[in-house]
């Protein structure tokens, strides 16, 4: 699954299935897959780290069944050193986990190098008043690096202007194929925003899933 993803000098849209129709997620997705989508990004909650609490291993394992899409799965969850492997053998393609989930640098590094064992892509993720700085040592680790912009736990939140700036922040210290994605508020206005800081990924949920027009709303994320 690994060699399947690869960077592009282009936006890559990761259409977040946590604003979708869940009485139908095969039809959403193939919706989105007809639309432009590569990626389809996948939020988990625990209850914990998030108030929230979404889906698990056994939603994922279904997905790989009907899509052939990157699975950009987000680990919204406390201890997650401890789900990797069933994440991992459920099909997906990349775990994003968060920083502030970990209680150590140890830790932290040990999460990156368990995703990299199973041949995946490894992500890492920040919450809004986690500074950027605190994540410069995982750079070279990682495949992704995913700036929220806004408090993680549920959708359609405003963006947060201000979390935007560690995007550049995170480019300077990045290697070249890193890919920056942000996750919180997107739209056509502030995807623009997030892009002209140096960006190369955007999930968006409520913007797609609640447009009239996936393509459209997607088209425009570009």
């Amino acid at each position: 699954m690994c060699d399947r993803i690869r960077y592009m000098n282009k936006i890559i849209i990761s259409p977040s299935i946590l604003s979708a129709d869940f009485s139908n997620l095969e039809k959403e997705i193939s919706a989105v897959r007809e639309a432009g989508a590569e990626w389809i990004h996948i939020d988990v909650m625990d209850g914990h780290f998030v108030p929230n609490i979404t889906i698990g291993v056994p939603v994922v394992k279904s997905l790989r069944k009907t899509t052939d899409l990157i699975l950009d799965t987000h680990l919204m969850i406390e201890n997650p050193a401890k789900y990797i492997k069933p994440f991992a053998e459920s099909g997906a393609d990349i775990l994003t986990f968060h920083y502030e989930a970990c209680k150590s640098s140890d830790e932290v590094k040990e999460v990156i190098s368990l995703i990299k064992s199973f041949g995946i892509k490894a992500g890492i993720s920040i919450k809004p008043k986690t500074e950027a700085k605190e994540i410069f040592e995982y750079l070279p680790l990682v495949d992704l690096v995913l700036v929220m912009t806004v408090e993680p736990g549920f959708g359609g939140q405003e963006f947060m202007h201000e979390c935007a700036m560690k995007i550049p922040q995170i480019k300077e210290k990045a290697t070249e194929n890193l890919i920056i994605q942000v996750d919180g508020g997107v739209n056509n206005i502030t995807a623009k925003i997030c892009k002209s800081l140096g960006a190369t990924s955007l999930v968006a949920g409520s913007y797609i899933y609640g447009s009239k027009d996936y393509k459209q709303a997607i088209q425009s994320l570009l």
